[in-house]
């Protein structure tokens, strides 16, 4: 609906606001993957000294890498991170894509303040 490249046409039945909130959604959960990649890479080569679960005896080194550590959290672990997740996603991030641009926070730190740069980028 806003003349970007779309050549499976899933954007074609939809209006602009649909499209930048799609556009929204798409840049926070890819950036959740990356938190998740790093997540996964690192326990590879750093644990954290200490307990994860003092009450159950359970230190950092104990958990193994990769899918093998999903069984090794407690249950209380499981329930603060689906905990702070829905929290996340239920707060932040659902009316940017209304009036701004979607991943402009305000601070330009790595993002350019050229219009036509920031089109291309989206297109």
């Amino acid at each position: 609906p806003v003349g970007f490249w779309d050549p499976l046409g899933f954007s074609s039945d939809n209006d602009e606001a649909t499209f930048r909130r799609r556009r929204s959604v798409e840049l926070k959960h890819g950036r959740v993957c990356m938190a998740a990649s790093i997540g996964y890479i690192v326990p590879f080569y750093y644990k954290f000294p200490g307990y994860l679960s003092p009450s159950e005896g359970v230190k950092f080194e104990d958990v193994p890498n990769g899918l093998a550590a999903l069984g090794k959290v407690p249950a209380l672990g499981w329930v603060q991170i689906i905990f702070f997740a829905g929290v996340i996603e239920g707060c932040f991030g659902f009316d940017d894509y209304k009036s701004g641009t979607p991943g402009d926070y305000g601070w330009k730190v790595i993002t350019s303040d050229d219009p036509a740069e920031k089109e291309k980028k989206l297109a």
